[in-house]
């Protein structure tokens, strides 16, 4: 008989759970098969990817409608037994009413956490003005408190990725969003350890969320003496897939050999990774 899957609600507690102490890793699939995948490695939890689900789509980051990401926040929930956060970019809107109505939306897709973060998307104007983003971060927490789901907040301070590497900025925003109701802080783009523990300090008790987009030099370990309770990698597996498959391709594109293939994964072993429903 199949196993019973927990219920939206078992997942929201579940990831309430896990961000009350220790650290963990939330890696982050672009599409169902991946997502089981991770799922059946051990990951307590899931995250999307903006860039990873856009480039599956052909599309570049943040270059899908949001009836597109709410449909695939939909399938990815219902694909996987663990709690799920939804790479939720910038709300898309930029006016505090329209985060709230897309937060509703996201919401109802039986997610358990979802980011918000403060990109414009403008390069002269690269993030929204404080105040502005502080009543973004409210609406969102509207949202969440009048819809009755326990679904976890996070706010992201967007400053290292838009080339505003200022770390007392990021703070001060972050700081902010934690007085808006924010539950978890992120900051992707941040580094080294001084900013990781300066970031974890400024909000303490709230959760941290570190990115770690390649090879670098903390490691699971050190990252958790750091005082950060999660991790995720972004685009980065997606990344990281797409690598092979150019390899791959391109070798027989431009050489008409086949090499490339020596390294596939096996059918027999997709398929009884998939065989379990």
């Amino acid at each position: 008989m199949a196993h019973a899957h927990p219920s939206t609600s078992d997942k929201r507690r579940t990831f309430r759970q896990l961000h009350e102490a220790g650290c963990f890793v939330i890696p982050n699939p672009w599409d169902v098969g991946s997502a089981r995948y991770l799922q059946s490695l051990g990951f307590k939890a899931l995250a999307t990817t903006s860039s990873g689900f856009s480039w599956s789509q052909g599309r570049p980051d943040n270059g899908v409608a949001r009836e597109r990401v709410l449909a695939h926040l939909a399938e990815m929930a219902a694909a996987t037994d663990v709690p799920l956060n939804a790479d939720f970019e910038s709300g898309f809107a930029a006016d505090p009413a329209g985060v709230g109505e897309s937060v509703r939306l996201a919401v109802e897709t039986g997610i358990a956490g979802l980011s918000i973060e403060d990109s414009t998307g403008n390069a002269t104007a690269p993030l929204f003005e404080l105040n502005v983003a502080v009543e973004r971060v409210r609406a969102a927490r509207r949202a969440i408190d009048e819809s009755g789901g326990d679904t976890q907040l996070i706010a992201r301070a967007e400053c290292f990725l838009v080339g505003l590497p200022d770390i007392d900025m990021t703070i001060a925003r972050l700081t902010a969003y934690v007085n808006s109701g924010a539950d978890c802080l992120y900051a992707p783009g941040i580094r080294s350890e001084e900013h990781i523990r300066a970031i974890v300090r400024a909000v303490h008790p709230k959760p941290v969320n570190l990115l770690v987009s390649g090879p670098g030099n903390l490691s699971l370990r050190q990252i958790a003496d750091l005082g950060v309770r999660r991790v995720s990698v972004g685009g980065a597996l997606s990344r990281a897939a797409w690598s092979g498959f150019m390899r791959a391709s391109r070798e027989i594109a431009e050489h008409g050999t086949f090499d490339g293939l020596a390294d596939a994964a096996s059918g027999q072993e997709l398929n009884t990774l998939f065989g379990g429903g």
